[in-house]
């Protein structure tokens, strides 16, 4: 069971990231350059595209995670694609794609759909391009179908209690969020579906959004000497989400970028750090945290506003991050880099 998880665990991570990086190096990029090249809008949309592509990624990646046979993890694929929701069917029968589906109940149907074909084998024979894909959407594909409404409601139930957190003083809720945020962003929940939903702005947003920004960098730099450097700015540039099997197998690695969100958080409170429902659930991926800021600030790009924005989205989630992870790691003897080595083979 520990192995099963292990995998699909490790298969979503590299499905996610390898959907969504894209977007998040090029974004707000485009967005800036566009007005002075319209032809580049092309590019923007084919980005978000790729991120409506993850499911299918997702189930690829776990397959190849389960050394299954070409027809298998392209069945797979396909089932994870069913039950991510990604797909919906307008009032005019038009098929459009909503953003990157239910990220949970895509990773639970592709489990479905490994035990499945699995189970199948090679009891199918000569037979099996023809029935592999169409079962596996018969079968684990609509099961996940069908849990899809449920999945998102119990997720619904975080935003709930996370909407619930907003009510309380500025300090202990920017610090209280910040830490559940960068969870969540350890997890298979979609940290832009919980703040979207709730619609999660201003402080609240802004906290959400330091969170995950203590989760990226902190966990770049814990993970940099068991993996390649361009693997650990992905953590940054893209999501902290590549992490996500480690932290299951682990949680202690997430402490010292636990108690980093905290600190962050408290101090988005402190420093009126705003964000908006859209930017609480990206952190330094694209800059669309620290640019909303900018936005957002009083008095916009003023001096004091761009020494606020470099120290609480960058500096500070370094020094505290490098200072808690020596302790963690040389004093405490809690993590050690291995804990964070990332295969992609």
């Amino acid at each position: 069971m520990k192995d099963f998880f292990s995998k699909l665990l490790n298969g979503m991570s590299i499905g996610i990231v390898v959907s969504l990086i894209p977007n998040a190096l090029l974004g707000e990029i485009l967005k800036l350059i566009i007005p002075y090249a319209p032809a580049l809008q092309s590019v923007l949309d084919i980005t978000v595209f790729v991120m409506s592509l993850l499911p299918v990624l997702i189930g690829v990646m776990v397959g190849i995670g389960f050394k299954l046979s070409s027809i298998q993890t392209a069945s797979v694929g396909i089932a994870a694609m069913v039950g991510s929701g990604v797909v919906q069917k307008t009032a005019d029968g038009l098929f459009t794609l909503n953003g990157i589906g239910v990220v949970i109940n895509t990773g639970i149907t592709a489990a479905l759909a490994v035990l499945f074909v699995q189970f199948l084998g090679n009891r199918l024979k000569e037979y099996s391009i023809l029935l592999m894909p169409t079962l596996s959407i018969l079968i684990p594909g609509m099961i996940g179908y069908f849990t899809l409404p449920i999945v998102k409601e119990v997720t619904g139930w975080l935003g709930v209690a996370v909407d619930n957190v907003t009510s309380l003083q500025p300090v202990l809720m920017g610090a209280i969020i910040a830490i559940i945020f960068c969870v969540i962003i350890l997890s298979p929940i979609s940290t832009v579906g919980v703040a979207t939903v709730i619609m999660l702005s201003g402080i609240g947003s802004g906290a959400a959004n330091l969170g995950i920004v203590a989760a990226g960098v902190g966990l770049a730099i814990a993970s940099y000497k068991a993996n390649s450097l361009g693997t650990a700015l992905a953590h940054v540039l893209g999501s902290p989400k590549i992490q996500m099997r480690n932290f299951f197998m682990k949680p202690k690695i997430a402490l010292p970028m636990l108690i980093t969100a905290g600190i962050l958080g408290a101090l988005a409170g402190i420093l009126n750090i705003q964000g908006t429902p859209f930017s609480a659930g990206f952190g330094l991926s694209g800059l669309v945290g620290p640019l909303n800021y900018m936005k957002l600030a009083e008095g916009g790009w003023s001096a004091g506003n761009i020494s606020i924005m470099l120290s609480i989205f960058f500096i500070l989630p370094i020094i505290l991050n490098l200072g808690l992870i020596y302790v963690f790691s040389k004093k405490l003897k809690m993590i050690k880099s291995e804990d964070y080595k990332l295969n992609f083979d």
